[in-house]
């Protein structure tokens, strides 16, 4: 169990240089430091590496944020994180509408253009199992536009964001109290699973 006034499952990180830098970088960016920031920080050099093979992931695969919003709202849903769904189902309701982002959380992808839903499609395949996709599977990316080099970043970049989802929800990082007033109310709604925000009085 985690107490719900706790941000995730670990003692704090000790305080070092580089720590406060990422600290810093959150405060830049959120005017917060994020509960999965200090999470990570008991390893300061890991998340901004792994954030830096996403961003060339990103860019090899030609993403948009809106494809970004996409891919890590079914990916996160998929796998049952509350937290990244929070964080870019509010962002992509902000890029597409609050319509298409609860649709792609609750598996309806009727809002999304033709080349969205292959990216969806994709990224739910290789979240649920990725050892059952065929050749076949790929057809609807390749009927996208999408070359090789592209399948193959697009696939890694989800594979990455399960990575990064995956050390949050099993080391018990709570989704920030910031959440509950800055993501639309039909997003936090349709988020059913994973760990609570922070400031909820439930326990996970």
């Amino acid at each position: 169990m985690n107490p719900s006034g706790r941000p995730h499952f670990l003692a704090d990180a000790p305080h070092t240089p580089e720590v406060q830098a990422l600290f810093d970088g959150d405060l830049a960016d959120n005017g917060y430091v994020m509960n999965l920031t200090r999470l990570w920080a008991h390893e300061p050099p890991a998340l901004p590496a792994l954030f830096a093979l996403i961003d060339a992931m990103t860019a090899a695969a030609g993403l948009s944020f809106r494809d970004r919003g996409v891919l890590v709202s079914a990916t996160a849903s998929t796998l049952g994180d509350s937290y990244c769904s929070l964080a870019w189902g509010g962002r992509l309701a902000e890029a597409a509408g609050e319509a298409a982002a609860t649709s792609v959380l609750n598996g309806d992808d009727r809002e999304l253009t033709d080349t969205e839903r292959a990216l969806v499609g994709w990224a739910r395949q290789v979240v649920a199992d990725p050892s059952a996709t065929t050749l076949d599977d790929l057809a609807p990316l390749r009927a996208a536009g999408l070359d090789d080099r592209q399948i193959f970043a697009v696939t890694a970049y989800v594979a990455l964001r399960v990575a990064f989802s995956t050390v949050n929800s099993a080391l018990g990082a709570r989704p920030d109290a910031a959440f509950a007033s800055t993501v639309p109310d039909a997003v936090r709604q349709a988020i059913s699973y994973g760990r609570p925000i922070l400031d909820d009085d439930t326990t996970a």
